[in-house]
């Protein structure tokens, strides 16, 4: 294979090895290597900015786990305005830890007896004031400790109160992180009351100068009208931070996967150097990404063409992979997960080589990875949403964007939403469509909201290509659909 790049024909096997195989595993503390900030995420990780907004694989469980991480608090610190002394609790997390938190069970439960405000209150108090109410730290079950911090309103506050100064005399926080919410409850009633009830409390906390909650969402989980209703909800909702990846940053996380590959991350950086003249640092061990790799659009542009070859075909007219690569993989919202990036990346690698290959990806290869980066895609909302493959499964073949009609019509002619209706009444199917008795116009409005499927201004209705592909849906022109 002949390199038309300045980078050595190792490069493949070096974007194998340095991309992860799975990027998903919950609650597991990232790579110290692998630790990038982008600068639209240092807001939303300041100690002050309590509700952050992502998508999923936008990086909420992965900030959930790095910041309970004395080193990569220090590796970070000085941007996030935090340090190794930060104190970090747990008050909600995917995986069970029954002396952290409540579970989905007896939250349940709790929710019988007491006002969900009250519930995630006393979570709070158990992370930060139980030293100091030795009374409250006796109580052994999780319903004692929500009736005792309901009735002693007065030795809760003078607690809370007297941590918050001491905190400031220290000059230090103590954070109480929340993710997952989508685990805290089976239905959408229930799971919405209780992100309601945590969200009066993070209005609660503002008053603090040093006790903070930073509770991770999904967008689908504060869409609905009735999280925000109660008073001064808009304090909360005008203040909450988006973990959103513009391409610059996906480009800036590639690059500090390929420059801190422990066996051969040398090949890329010093590629990059030959390339920009710029020289990379490190810290801590770890090689930082430097500036201009990760601000300077026509920088990356040069960086990554020089792996790709400049076209994503014979010419221009076909696009360019800096700008195609991302363009494919964004949601209905326009937003792109890191992880599908990487997917995608990574696949392209494993491609086989063609005959007449300049570059160590070609461009049939990236279109490859963006197919596998749709399939992992789908197989991530069938985890968390599985009726959803129940109402994509009938539309296999289509093309979109389509008017409603046809993909109403589909699931007419396969009895899909009656169906489903059966199979919510007779199982306990975990988060359903919640507006599916309003019958295909429902179903439709929460596939939307999930950011699944895009309305269109005249009418018809399309599938962003990182579902489209996986669920074998067809565009003219576009990325063709997964092969059953």
């Amino acid at each position: 294979m002949t390199n038309g790049s300045i980078f050595s024909p190792d490069l493949r096997d070096l974007i194998v090895k340095a991309l992860p195989e799975e990027t998903s595993r919950y609650g597991t503390a990232p790579e110290l290597r692998h630790t990038y900030l982008p600068t639209a995420h240092v807001k939303a990780l300041h100690p002050d900015n309590m509700l952050v907004v992502g998508i999923r694989g936008s990086g909420k469980s992965f900030w959930w786990a790095a910041l309970q991480q004395k080193e990569h608090r220090a590796l970070l610190g000085e941007r996030l305005n935090i340090s190794e002394t930060t104190i970090i609790s747990t008050g909600f997390g995917e995986r069970s830890s029954p002396d952290n938190y409540p579970g989905k069970d007896v939250l349940a439960s709790l929710m019988e007896q007491y006002e969900a405000r009250e519930i995630w209150q006393m979570v709070v108090v158990w992370h930060v004031g139980k030293s100091l109410l030795p009374e409250f730290a006796s109580q052994e079950k999780w319903k004692d400790r929500v009736k005792w911090v309901k009735h002693h309103p007065e030795e809760v506050e003078r607690c809370l109160f007297s941590v918050d100064n001491e905190l400031e005399s220290q000059d230090n926080y103590h954070l109480v992180l929340f993710d997952a919410l989508d685990r805290t409850a089976n239905d959408w009633k229930n799971m919405h009351a209780l992100v309601r009830g945590l969200l009066q409390v993070l209005l609660d906390f503002r008053s603090y100068k040093r006790i903070r909650l930073k509770v991770f969402v999904r967008p689908d989980q504060i869409d609905d009208p009735s999280v925000f209703s109660f008073p001064d909800s808009s304090k909360i909702r005008s203040q909450r931070t988006e973990l959103n990846w513009p391409l610059k940053e996906l480009y800036g996380l590639f690059w500090q996967y390929l420059g801190n590959e422990s066996n051969n991350g040398n090949i890329f950086r010093d590629g990059c150097v030959q390339l920009t003249s710029t020289e990379w640092k490190q810290k801590d061990g770890v090689w930082i990404v430097p500036e201009i790799l990760r601000t300077d659009e026509e920088t990356q542009r040069k960086v990554f063409h020089a792996m790709t070859g400049p076209w994503m075909g014979r010419d221009r007219r076909r696009g360019f992979p800096y700008t195609w690569l991302p363009n494919h993989l964004g949601d209905a919202r326009r937003q792109v997960s890191p992880r599908s990036f990487l997917a995608a990346l990574r696949h392209a690698a494993t491609d086989r080589p063609r005959e007449d290959q300049k570059y160590a990806l070609h461009y049939e290869s990236i279109k490859h990875g963006v197919q596998a980066a749709s399939q992992i895609r789908v197989n991530e909302i069938q985890e968390d949403y599985p009726w959803v493959g129940e109402l994509f499964e009938p539309l296999s073949g289509i093309s979109v964007p389509c008017k409603f009609k046809e993909i109403q019509q589909k699931w007419e002619e396969n009895g899909v939403l009656k169906g489903l209706e059966k199979e919510i009444s007779a199982t306990d199917i975990r988060l359903p469509p919640e507006h599916i008795k309003s019958g295909p116009e429902g179903v439709l409005k929460d596939l939307n909201t999930l950011g699944l499927v895009e309305l269109m201004s005249d009418g018809r209705v399309n599938l962003p290509d990182v579902y489209r592909v996986g669920y074998r849906m067809g565009r003219r022109g576009g990325v063709k659909p997964m092969a059953r």
